[in-house]
């Protein structure tokens, strides 16, 4: 024979109990004894605690994207400086205003530019990465190509 309990719960609880129970091969008694026996072994802690680590391990992973795509960002943006300062010679101290003005047009279509590919979705960069990775798969699978000469030759 079970043992009788009489537990007080809040109103909420018991409202929500009796809706349950009301579904056919339940009763009030056999939920509370399941949802106590889960309880107690820890089994919603165990699937509450994987619902978790999931979630963390897939932040962990779009973290690291983030941090991959900002590492290739700031190594892009310090090679162009690099290159820029590298070739660019020095303006003439009687045509720095002339260069300044041409400057500013040539940066504000430039923010156009990049508004409209934010728009529009396109991605230069990513389309270039795209497409050295298409040229660069079918290089390796021609085999014309690994030999370095051609077959009609």
């Amino acid at each position: 024979m079970k043992p009788r309990i009489q537990p007080y719960i809040s109103p909420e609880t018991h409202h929500r109990l009796q809706a349950m129970a009301k579904r056919p091969g339940l009763s009030e008694s056999a939920i509370v004894d399941r949802a106590l026996a889960a309880y107690f072994s820890g089994e919603v802690d165990n699937q509450r605690e994987a619902a978790i680590n999931r979630r963390l391990d897939r932040l962990t992973r779009q973290f690291g994207r983030i941090e991959r795509d900002n590492l290739v960002l700031a190594e892009t943006l310090a090679t162009f400086v690099h290159y820029f300062l590298t070739v660019t010679p020095p303006v003439p101290a009687n045509q720095v205003e002339a260069a300044r003005a041409k400057g500013d047009l040539r940066f504000d279509l430039f923010v156009r530019q990049v508004a409209e590919a934010l728009r529009s979705g396109q991605r230069i960069l990513q389309n270039a990465v795209e497409d050295v990775t298409a040229e660069a798969t079918s290089f390796e699978s021609d085999p014309e190509h690994l030999n370095g000469e051609r077959a009609d030759a």
